[in-house]
C-alpha cells in the first residue's frame, strides 16, 4: 500500500454549524442564557467591557436602541433589497409623536402614546413608499435621503411641532417598583456586591438608566422573534425573490410592489418603537437630534454586520454604537479609525462581519464555478498545445511527402 496516498482534507466546522448541530433544547437553553447575561450586564459591570468614566447603563441603552433600529432597517435593506438612507425620519416621527401626545399638545401617558407612535410611523412609511417604491436603486436612495432631511426641516420650521427649541417634559414609561438589584463593584479587583448602588426593577427615573435598557432589550428580543417568523414565512420568501430579481419575481406572480410597501411599513414600525423609547428616556428632543449622520450610522450598522442576517446586524449595531463609547479616549481619532475600518471591511469582507447563509453559499458556489472554469481553460490550453504539437509533427512529414513528389 502506498504511503503517498492523498488523504482527504478535514473540513473545519464553524461556530454556526456547531450551533445548528446542537439539539433543539440545547439551542433554546443557550439563547436563554445569552438573554439573561444581557439583562444582567449593567449589574455585573465588567471592568474590561464597561467604558471608563461613562455610565455603562446609558451606553447599553444606546446600543439596544441601535440594535432595534438595525433590525428594522434590515427588513428594508437586507430582506427586500431597498436602499433606505432616510430611516432617521421614522425614528424622529416616533419620538415626536410621543413628545406631542405626552407634553406639547396633550397629556397622554407614555404607554398610551406608544401605539399611536407606531401607527403614525407605519402610515408615514406607507405614504413614503407608495410613490417612491416605483423607482429603484440609486433613485430610491436619493428619494429616501431627501425624506429624512424633509422631516428634520419640517420639525425646525413648524412651531406646532416645537420648532427649533424642541419639546421638553416628555412622559417616561410607567414605573412599577418591584424589587431592588445591587450592582457589582470591581474597584478592588475582586467583584463585591455594592448594596449602596442598586437598581429598582421597573422604576423609570432620571438617574438610573438600567430599567430603560431592560425595556429596550425586551423590545429587541420581541422584534427578533417576530422577525424570525416573518423571514421564514411566505412574506420573507417574496422579499428574497424581489431582492434577487424583481422582474423575474413579478413574472412568477409575486406582487413585488405590495411586498416592498410591506417592508417599508414594518421597517417604519420598528423605527417608531425606537423613537418612542428614545423620547421616553431623554425627556427632551429637538430636530438636531435626528441628523443625516444618524441615518449613515444606521445603514453602516446593517452593512458592517451583514445585511440580511439578524444576528449580523446586531453585531453591526454593537460595533457602531459601543466601540466609539468604549474608546472615547481616542475621541478625536475615532471617526478616522471608524472610516479606515469601514474601508478595510469593504475591501476584504464586503459581505459583512456575519453574512447570511445564502450569501456564504453563493460565494462558495461562485468560487467553485470559477475554479471549474479555470481548470477547463487549463485543459483546453493543454489540448491546444497537444494539437499544435501534432500539427508540428505532421507538417514535416507532409513537407517530406511534398519533397518526395
Amino acid at each position: 500500500m502506498s504511503t503517498n496516498a492523498v488523504r482527504p482534507r478535514r473540513r473545519r466546522i464553524g461556530l454556526r454549524e456547531r450551533m445548528r448541530a446542537m439539539p433543539r433544547w440545547g439551542q433554546i437553553l443557550l439563547l436563554v442564557a445569552l438573554a439573561l447575561f444581557c439583562y444582567l450586564l449593567p449589574l455585573l459591570n465588567p471592568p474590561f467591557i464597561s467604558p471608563p468614566g461613562t455610565d455603562f447603563s446609558g451606553v447599553l441603552f444606546t446600543v439596544a436602541v441601535y440594535a432595534l433600529i438595525a433590525l428594522g432597517l434590515n427588513i428594508v435593506v437586507g430582506y427586500a433589497g431597498l436602499l433606505d438612507l432616510g430611516y432617521v425620519g421614522f425614528y424622529a416621527i416616533g419620538a415626536y409623536t410621543v413628545g406631542i401626545l405626552t407634553s406639547e399638545h396633550a397629556t397622554w401617558t407614555w404607554l398610551a402614546s406608544l401605539p399611536a407612535a407606531i401607527i403614525i410611523t407605519m402610515v408615514s412609511g406607507v405614504l413614503l413608499g407608495w410613490p417612491t417604491l416605483r423607482v429603484r436603486g440609486d433613485y430610491l436612495a436619493i428619494v429616501t435621503l431627501g425624506f429624512g432631511e424633509i422631516v428634520r426641516l419640517n420639525l425646525i420650521n413648524q412651531e406646532w411641532l416645537g420648532g427649533a427649541p424642541g419639546i421638553s417634559g416628555i412622559a417616561r414609561p410607567p414605573s412599577i417598583p418591584l424589587f431592588e438589584l445591587p450592582h457589582l463593584d470591581w474597584s478592588t479587583g475582586v467583584p463585591l456586591v455594592d448594596l449602596d448602588n442598586t437598581s429598582t426593577f421597573l422604576v423609570f427615573g432620571v438617574l438610573d438608566i438600567t430599567p430603560y435598557y431592560w425595556l429596550a432589550l425586551t423590545f429587541v428580543i420581541l422584534i427578533m422573534l417576530a422577525d424570525r417568523r416573518v423571514k421564514n414565512s411566505r412574506v420573507g420568501r417574496a422579499w428574497e425573490a424581489t431582492r434577487e430579481d424583481e422582474d423575474a419575481a413579478e413574472l412568477m406572480g409575486v406582487p413585488t410592489f405590495r411586498f416592498k410597501l410591506l417592508a417599508f411599513a414594518l421597517g417604519a414600525f420598528v423605527g417608531g418603537i425606537a423613537g418612542a423609547l428614545f423620547a421616553g428616556r431623554q425627556g427632551f428632543i429637538n430636530p438636531e437630534t435626528f441628523t443625516l449622520l444618524l441615518s449613515i450610522l444606521f445603514i453602516s450598522a446593517v452593512v458592517v454586520g451583514g445585511q440580511g442576517n439578524r444576528w449580523g446586524v446586531l453585531l453591526g449595531a454593537i460595533v457602531v454604537a459601543y466601540l466609539p463609547e468604549r474608546f472615547r479616549g481616542f475621541e478625536q481619532w475615532r471617526v478616522l479609525v471608524f472610516g479606515i475600518a469601514l474601508v478595510v471591511l469593504a475591501t476584504y469582507r464586503p459581505q459583512g462581519l456575519l453574512p447570511p447563509r445564502r450569501t456564504v453559499r453563493a460565494q462558495k458556489m461562485e468560487e467553485a464555478i470559477e475554479a471549474l472554469e479555470t481548470s477547463d481553460a487549463a485543459v483546453a490550453g493543454d489540448g491546444a498545445d497537444a494539437s499544435d504539437g501534432t500539427d508540428a509533427g505532421v507538417a514535416p512529414r507532409e513537407e517530406k511527402g511534398e519533397d518526395r513528389g
